[in-house]
């Protein structure tokens, strides 16, 4: 039987993980090419040989989205595999168009042939959209779990952006780890919030590797999300945050659909700062996609060292950048922070960006008058930092889950904004972790 000639569309993550679990030693296909959007600088490298497997000991090489066409008729390409996450049913079907046009099947692949089994009990946690809430529901599971006695490792979503042949499995147990593994400031964000409530950390390549590892050490398996991508391991608990500032995203993006009609749970997040209509049409809207799930509300709380200070001021606010990005929502917690306690004005980053950040806004235009903690790398750090610096304000309002003056040199008086998950009415999520995994 000749080999399927086979090329996976990813962004470092999805793709990595349905070549590791169905294409990496299957003689039934060949995989010619990884293609990579979303993630700056992926593309023009190789997926190692000591990840490729015995039938690629070149490796796999990685080119960049925008060569798709190309390589189809250039490789004479059988099938391509979209593999990324958070992105438009819409977007979807026209890459399909491309691809079928160009002669290729396009194909994506389910949970089945993808999801790996663990030998401990599995908590996952996804979304609908990037910048729903999973991090602080996923610390607020990891510390209920946590006081039931059990012992916990969070499994984070893929971001692989430096050598991969060092990130095949990564542990992080305390800050020294994360300079350990020259982590970038998106990694940063999703690990340290985790390292200070005492939960280890697990992330890297390869995630049959990275859970073998993990269950040598802990109770419960506790996967976090990324994007709004499928878990990676069949979960003994499916739990789907959801965003009213965003209704009808649970019905159009892909994969977060999907999620909502596997959920076992739904958490409506930010309640407290939406329309009560929208958290109404959204309630309304999982419960006709999934009747069977439980439903739960919660809000974000916002908490600054300092109230008084943001008072009167004008401000530069710096948010998450996967929430302005890939989840393309204009603000966050820190733009609602700064109007909530008092500045007397957000100032437009934009004058004063530099670099890459330029960049980001012109390929990002839903980005409002905040700025992306973008720092993929060294550069684009330091340009985070210049622009910063360039900003004619009074005050920087931080609202990144991780304090950023850790690791940038910010000159001017700054405060940063943090919030935890609190649920609303009942069933709680400890209600419900309870139920499914109380002791004896």
């Amino acid at each position: 039987m000749q080999k399927q000639r086979t090329l996976i569309m990813g962004a470092a993550g999805r793709d990595f993980h349905n070549f590791n679990t169905y294409f990496r030693d299957n003689d039934n296909y060949e995989v010619v090419a990884f293609t990579a959007t979303q993630i700056p600088d992926i593309e023009g490298r190789t997926y190692p040989p000591e990840l490729a497997g015995e039938l690629y000991p070149q490796g796999i090489p990685i080119h960049p989205e925008e060569d798709l066409l190309h390589l189809i008729k250039e490789h004479d390409i059988d099938q391509v595999v979209f593999s990324y996450s958070d992105v438009p049913h819409e977007y979807v079907m026209h890459k399909a168009s491309q691809v079928l046009a160009a002669g290729a099947d396009f194909c994506l692949m389910g949970l089945k042939k993808t999801q790996l089994k663990s030998t401990k009990p599995v908590v996952s946690v996804c979304a609908v959209r990037t910048g729903s809430g999973k991090s602080q529901t996923t610390r607020r599971v990891s510390l209920i779990l946590r006081e039931m006695g059990y012992k916990v490792a969070a499994i984070r979503h893929p971001m692989p952006y430096g050598d991969l042949t060092k990130q095949i499995v990564q542990r992080f147990a305390d800050y020294s780890d994360l300079d350990k593994h020259e982590c970038t400031i998106e990694e940063r964000e999703e690990y340290e919030p985790h390292l200070n409530n005492g939960v280890i950390v697990y992330a890297g390549v390869d995630y049959e590797q990275i859970l073998r590892q993990a269950e040598a050490e802990v109770d419960i398996v506790l996967w976090d999300g990324g994007n709004n991508d499928l878990p990676f391991y069949q979960a003994d608990l499916n739990i789907v945050v959801a965003d009213p500032h965003r209704p009808g995203h649970e019905t159009s993006y892909h994969p977060g659909e999907a999620n909502v009609r596997m959920a076992d749970v739904f958490v409506i997040n930010k309640v407290d700062t939406a329309n009560r209509e929208d958290v109404m049409a959204v309630s309304e809207s999982l419960r006709e996609l999934n009747p069977s799930a439980q439903i739960i509300e919660g809000a974000s709380p916002l908490f600054v060292d300092d109230p008084g200070a943001i008072r009167g001021k004008r401000v530069l606010v710096v948010e998450d950048g996967p929430t302005l990005t890939h989840g393309e929502m204009a603000y966050g917690a820190g733009w609602v922070a700064a109007r909530r306690f008092g500045a007397a004005e957000i100032v437009d980053p934009r004058p004063f960006a530099v670099g890459s950040i330029i960049e980001t806004y012109h390929k990002y235009p839903t980005t409002g008058d905040v700025l992306p903690a973008m720092g993929y790398g060294d550069t684009q750090m330091k340009e985070l930092e210049q622009t910063i610096r360039n900003a004619d304000v009074d005050l920087v309002v931080i609202g990144t889950p991780i304090d950023l003056s850790r690791l940038l040199e910010i000159d001017k008086p700054s405060q940063r904004v943090q919030y935890e998950l609190q649920e609303i009415g009942v069933p709680t999520l400890e209600d419900i972790l309870r139920e499914k995994f109380a002791k004896g």
